[in-house]
């Protein structure tokens, strides 16, 4: 079917049921009629289209012959997965995805299928690419809706590659009229109405709503409220699975026209659910309840590390275990997610490790049964300590640890731990996790080529003090870190007697400085006069604003706040703003 009919189709039938709608939902013949939509919460693969297709017709078919569906509707996009980036400005990727389309379409009868996609159309002799949803049955495409609200911010980029479509699309199925909207729509004030105002007696809307702390609670509570305005049903199926940073938590749910959930779907698990609608109104189903802002993200970094390395084609995951609790943590989460099995730790002690720390670390790998090695570094720092010694000979002035050849020093040892990562990642054919936090990450309280050498960085966006928290619910499941690695001040261990403190304010102190600075876009002086010292500020400030250089080249990590470094903020190398 030519894509500029498909448009048309939409608009007459919203049209058509404008005029006939109010005759059709007071005749007892449909009043009592019922109607079983599946919400097929699945993960796809962005960029695969055979392959996701394979996966829309496996669930559909599940979903009509196990589950008695007569309808399935998955997430935003789902030919092609989210968000395919610039593969959206690839001719030969649209073409692929449009064929695929028409070719679904043959494939699967007895359930109407709705599904999202990106729509190709030649608009008065221009070429327009729109966000669409389709549905098909027994082979047709029985209506085609184009998202209104394309999201420009954070980590979303849509306008870059869609056009806004501007038209309400309601269809007729089974005796219902049903309205169609993607994600953004729903958040939007006057979408929803408009859906009704053109006939729809329920509404589907296809999503990839990316998680962050907090996400699923303000995600029901804007829908809930819109719904409740309208007076209209809804059906809201969310996309499952990590894709590179972000994370989609599905939760899935179903609203009645009271604005009161009445099933829900659970997070951080594909799940293909089913919701009974008798005369419109959905019947209340299981509601499962959503995870806690600790435990949530906790599964989010779980899953994220389990489809990173997946997806990707790793064999598994190796990191350098120091008995600290940020490599503590990273080997539990790459265990949860992959197996222990599938996990490598690797102890590479210097002159200056204590060695409280090495028995750590084995008690951390013997708990979770994963295989370790010990490699001392000492003979490599003594290598390249030797071949710079010439070069080193010219002194260096400044006194303490910000000496310039006190860090270079420091550097030398933790570069040289990852050369010898990286080539036992590249040996074993194994993905290098990163270990490092956002509180490093963003005062740049790391090593380039050293400890941020790697492939994936889990905790990129976890604050130290989260990372603690997150550490104790670990441990409330089994213990897998010893009580000492949560206790004991955190150092890299990489001079006489160190600890973070020596060149850090407090993390007590610093993470919420870094919170309202990096996350919440505050002023420094908007921070001081919320009572933070303007020492502590000014120091937190400085450093954050002169290591954008060295984030930019930090490998991709997992996003659980509501701004992380990467696609949320994006800031120049080279720039004279300084932010105190």
């Amino acid at each position: 079917m030519p894509r500029r009919y498909c448009a048309k189709l939409s608009i007459y039938r919203s049209r058509r049921i404008r005029k006939h709608n109010i005759h059709q939902r007071h005749n007892p013949q449909y009043a009592g009629m019922t109607l079983k939509i599946a919400l097929a919460q699945t993960n796809f693969l962005v960029g695969n289209i055979s392959a996701n297709v394979d996966r829309i017709v496996k669930a559909a078919i599940h979903a009509r012959d196990e589950l008695g569906a007569d309808m399935i509707v998955f997430p935003e996009l789902t030919i092609t997965g989210y968000p395919a980036e610039d593969l959206l400005l690839r001719g030969d990727f649209i073409v692929s995805a449009n064929n695929a389309l028409y070719q679904l379409a043959d494939r699967v009868d007895g359930i109407a299928l709705v599904v999202g996609f990106p729509e190709h159309a030649t608009e008065q002799g221009c070429d327009k690419l729109y966000n669409s949803a389709a549905v098909l049955h027994q082979g047709a495409i029985l209506a085609c809706y184009r998202k209104q609200a394309l999201p420009n911010y954070g980590v979303f980029d849509e306008q870059r590659y869609f056009d806004a479509g501007n038209q309400p699309c309601v269809f007729e199925f089974n005796g219902s009229f049903i309205g169609l909207t993607i994600c953004e729509d729903v958040w939007q004030d006057g979408i929803i109405a408009a859906s009704k105002q053109a006939g729809a007696d329920l509404l589907l809307t296809l999503n990839a709503s990316p998680f962050n702390m907090g996400k699923s609670q303000q995600r029901e509570s804007i829908i809930c409220r819109q719904v409740k305005t309208a007076q209209i049903p809804l059906v809201y199926v969310n996309q499952f699975g990590g894709q590179d940073e972000l994370i989609f938590d599905g939760a899935s749910f179903v609203v009645d026209a009271q604005g009161d959930i009445v099933f829900r779907a659970a997070e951080f698990r594909e799940q293909i659910s089913v919701v009974e609608f008798d005369g419109h109104q959905p019947i209340k189903g299981v509601c499962t309840p959503l995870y806690t802002d600790i435990t949530g993200a906790y599964q989010a970094l779980v899953l994220g590390i389990k489809d990173y390395v997946c997806k990707n084609g790793f064999q598994g995951a190796i990191l350098g275990l120091s008995g600290g609790i940020d490599s503590a943590l990273v080997l539990a989460l790459a265990v949860d997610a992959l197996g222990a099995d599938r996990v490598e730790a690797v102890l590479m002690p210097s002159r200056y490790t204590q060695a409280m720390s090495i028995d750590d670390a084995v008690l951390e790998a013997e708990a979770l049964g994963v295989s370790h090695y010990t490699i001392p570094i000492e003979p490599a720092v003594e290598a390249f300590t030797g071949m710079l010694a010439e070069v080193f000979a010219d002194p260096v002035k400044g006194e303490g640890r910000d000496a310039a050849g006190a860090i270079a020093s420091e550097n030398i040892q933790a570069r040289c731990r990852g050369v010898i990562l990286m080539a036992i990642s590249n040996k074993h054919g194994k993905l290098l996790l990163t270990t490092g936090n956002k509180s490093e990450m963003s005062v740049g309280y790391a090593t380039l080529y050293g400890d941020m050498a790697g492939g994936f960085a889990p905790i990129k966006d976890v604050p130290k003090l989260l990372v603690y928290q997150l550490s104790r619910y670990r441990n409330s499941l089994s213990p897998v870190i010893p009580e000492r690695v949560l206790i004991r001040p955190p150092s890299a261990e990489l001079a006489p007697d160190q600890i973070d403190e020596d060149s850090l304010p407090p993390y007590d102190v610093l993470d919420p400085i870094l919170e309202r600075y990096v996350e919440l876009d505050q002023s420094a002086e908007h921070i001081i006069d919320a009572g933070f010292r303007q020492e502590d500020v000014a120091r937190a400030v400085s450093l954050v604003d002169r290591n954008e250089y060295k984030r930019r080249q930090s490998p991709p990590g997992i996003r659980i706040t509501g701004k992380a470094f990467g696609r949320d903020r994006r800031y120049p190398i080279t720039s004279g703003y300084k932010g105190i």
